[in-house]
């Protein structure tokens, strides 16, 4: 069954109107002059053969790029379970059930890794990471809307509902958002909302390319993708677990024994296909750490423990993880960073930073958390050679060099007509110049 979208979507028709997209250089949002693509024909019943699937995907390696979305669930899993996959080409899109009996993914993971055509996707770090879970590869090229967005001036993080109304001025039905994508039959209504993600979402991407053409922000954007697009971002290696816990421990033994019981855990939840949580919950793997339990009755005297974990048969295992890292040399622990004090000072210097940073986002028309985060400006207050993005590639470009030479009295602050402007200190020296400045509202 084939049908357009555009007639469907919430039942009723959409136009495709004018692309608005704010300007760099403090120039006003404006209609961007290009035309809307036609939205291709969906087929509302998902490809569920190897030989179907092939065949779709032999006919969109002929395409310049595809737009991809994946609908999954990992509610109760460590692995995000794979339950839809809509690709969307020039004149077709369809969905592809990746659980029905006997399909082969192949020629789905052959057409990610095809050269000649770029992947379209909108926030696409969980799409990637199903795929390389399955297919052991990283699609490329990418092109994430979601960041192009960024760049363009949409603010922070744009959602894809947001994006469609702003560039095509359509409204999605969010009414099968949170479905079960597990059971089997889908609905066309569910067909038609999990296919709506990626036919609007050509014409996002045509406006966006246009967008950073005309700016000359094409290389910002593959900046960015070669974080995407690089393994180490989902290959997750259970001895690195203990770096995401947020909780601190103060003493290098206490450490160590928080990384070989995360380890532990995270080999647990991949082996068991289980959320970590529920595995062991953060709040007991400080407590572990602090505490070091070496026996069941130790271990049963923990709070953050469940009740009656002593005695399960994972107890063992536990108890084996903290004998390891208390039998970790010494030398081999890393160093627990310290807390150090800003020197006195930082903060007004971090305080100038932020209305620089604000200052340059409005200037140049790209989303503030994009070019430098709070954390990165307190770094570059304390330390002009800080080990962060915004000293970096395109970012150093626009805020960066900047920052640097405010920091170091070079450029300066001032209030002119009831706007603060970012000025050069050599050209307020020199009077009868043309001051260059950026400007943003008081």
């Amino acid at each position: 069954m084939h049908v357009n979208v555009a007639e469907i979507v919430s039942g009723r028709v959409f136009p495709l109107l004018p692309v608005f997209v704010k300007r760099g250089k403090g120039a006003k949002a404006k209609a961007m002059k290009q035309k809307s693509a036609p939205l291709p024909a969906v087929d509302l019943t998902p490809i569920d053969t190897t030989e179907a699937l092939s065949a779709f995907c032999q006919d969109m390696a002929a395409e310049p790029f595809v737009t991809v979305d994946t609908e999954f669930i990992r509610e109760t899993t460590y692995w995000p379970q794979l339950c839809l996959v809509q690709i969307a080409g020039r004149d077709r899109a369809v969905a592809i059930d990746p659980l029905a009996d006997g399909i082969d993914l192949a020629p789905f993971f052959s057409l990610m890794e095809n050269p000649s055509v770029l992947k379209v996707f909108h926030a696409a770090r969980q799409d990637l990471e199903i795929i390389w879970n399955l297919g052991r590869l990283i699609p490329s090229p990418i092109f994430d809307t979601q960041v192009a967005a960024m760049v363009c001036g949409f603010g922070d993080s744009i959602s894809y509902d947001q994006l469609v109304q702003r560039i095509c001025g359509g409204q999605i039905d969010k009414s099968s958002r949170f479905t079960d994508w597990s059971r089997r039959p889908l609905s066309h209504k569910q067909v038609t909302y999990a296919l709506s993600d990626v036919t609007y979402l050509r014409n996002v991407y045509l406006a966006l390319q246009t967008s950073l053409d005309e700016q000359d922000r094409s290389h910002w954007v593959r900046e960015e993708m070669a974080i995407l697009t690089s393994s180490d971002t989902y290959d997750v290696r259970p001895e690195q677990a203990w770096k995401r816990l947020k909780m601190r421990v103060k003493r290098p033994r206490d450490l160590a024994v928080m990384m070989t019981v995360a380890e532990w855990r995270e080999a647990e939840a991949q082996s068991r296909d289980m959320p970590r949580n529920r595995i062991l919950k953060d709040d007991a793997i400080y407590e572990i750490a602090t505490q070091k339990p070496t026996t069941p009755d130790a271990l049963a005297k923990l709070r953050a423990v469940p009740k009656g974990y002593h005695r399960s048969r994972h107890a063992a295992g536990l108890l084996a993880a903290v004998e390891a890292g208390l039998a970790i040399d010494p030398d081999a622990i890393p160093r627990i960073e310290r807390h150090q004090p800003p020197p006195n000072g930082i903060g007004a210097v971090v305080d100038l930073l932020k209305v620089l940073l604000k200052a340059v986002s409005e200037s140049e028309g790209v989303a503030a958390r994009i070019i430098a985060t709070v954390d990165d400006l307190t770094r570059i207050a304390a330390d002009d050679a800080a080990p962060v993005a915004a000293l970096n590639g395109w970012r150093r470009e626009i805020f960066g060099e900047k920052a640097l030479d405010l920091k170091h009295g070079r450029l300066c602050l001032r209030v002119m007509d009831g706007k603060v402007e970012v000025v050069p200190v050599q050209a307020l020296e020199m009077p009868d110049r043309p001051v260059p400045a950026v400007t943003v509202s008081a």
